[in-house]
């Protein structure tokens, strides 16, 4: 008697890797996007993802400080092109969910900001856009040769503004206006001479030398690095006046700290500091 035999299943799909990996470098947490075959772009879900992330690591006493890193020939294309056209169908012809995704795009990068431990881009690739808006929003910046940087929304008709802002944050105005009229990437050398990345690095080498000067920052009092971060944007936005006196309260405060009593005694009696990161 012939045996009957069913149908073999269909193999099951392979699950789909993970749009942001998270692993954590000794104190430091290394970010890194994972999206390569769309360049990396800034999805609803990769937003959402980062932004959770960023919260996550603030209330984190383990990690010092962060990288944002990225797989693939690009660092970031920006936003999601595909994901955000889709929706010229709605009745309102997307722009509700238009405003939605760029107010969430921007408290995003406003988180890297607020964020109280200082953030690095490893930037291996094209960044562009959204992409190069990641770059000017993080603390400090670390490019190989290899990459560019570019605000080419003028190109599609659409002018780079949010970008602009924490572009126009980084590099001087005539250099910021350049970037957004013209739309022409700019090379990794350059990006540092007008102030977008602090190093250019042999390619390959990025993500590394990211991780190496997080570990530079993260043997500070965390507790000093957080009030001189938050310092620092706030008085950025202040007039020369305001931004001295706001400046004068917190050296003082800094000067109450006991990690500031310890690392000033540590200077003066010429020994290595502990830090109580209080």
């Amino acid at each position: 008697m012939e045996t009957l035999r069913c149908p073999s299943s269909p193999p099951a799909p392979f699950p789909e890797p993970p749009i942001l990996l998270r692993e954590i470098v000794g104190t430091v947490a290394v970010l890194t996007l994972n999206r390569p075959a769309a360049r990396n772009s800034l999805s609803e879900a990769m937003i959402g993802q980062l932004h959770a992330s960023f919260n996550a690591i603030a209330e984190d006493k383990r990690i010092r400080a962060a990288v944002i890193a990225a797989n693939g020939p690009a660092f970031s294309a920006g936003h999601d092109m595909k994901e955000l056209t889709a929706r010229r169908s709605d009745p309102d012809r997307g722009r509700a969910y238009f405003a939605e995704m760029m107010n969430a795009c921007s408290a995003m990068m406003q988180a890297i900001v607020h964020l109280p431990k200082p953030v690095i881009a490893a930037v291996q690739g094209i960044a562009t856009a959204a992409g190069c808006q990641l770059v000017a929003s993080c603390d400090l910046a670390v490019a190989s040769e290899d990459a560019k940087f570019a605000t080419p929304g003028v190109d599609i008709g659409l002018f780079c503004s949010t970008p602009m802002v924490a572009l126009s944050r980084n590099v001087p105005r005539k250099q910021a206006m350049e970037m957004l009229l013209t739309g022409e990437p700019v090379t990794a050398d350059r990006a540092r001479e007008i102030g977008l990345v602090n190093r250019v690095v042999t390619a390959g080498t990025e993500r590394g030398a990211a991780i190496a000067l997080a570990e530079q920052v993260a043997l500070k009092s965390a507790y000093t690095v957080k009030l001189g971060k938050e310092a620092f944007y706030r008085q950025a936005e202040m007039s020369l006046a305001d931004a001295y006196r706001y400046a004068a309260e917190v050296m003082t405060e800094n000067m109450m700290a006991r990690d500031a009593e310890e690392g000033i005694g540590a200077f003066i009696e010429k020994r290595a500091p502990t830090w109580r990161d209080e």
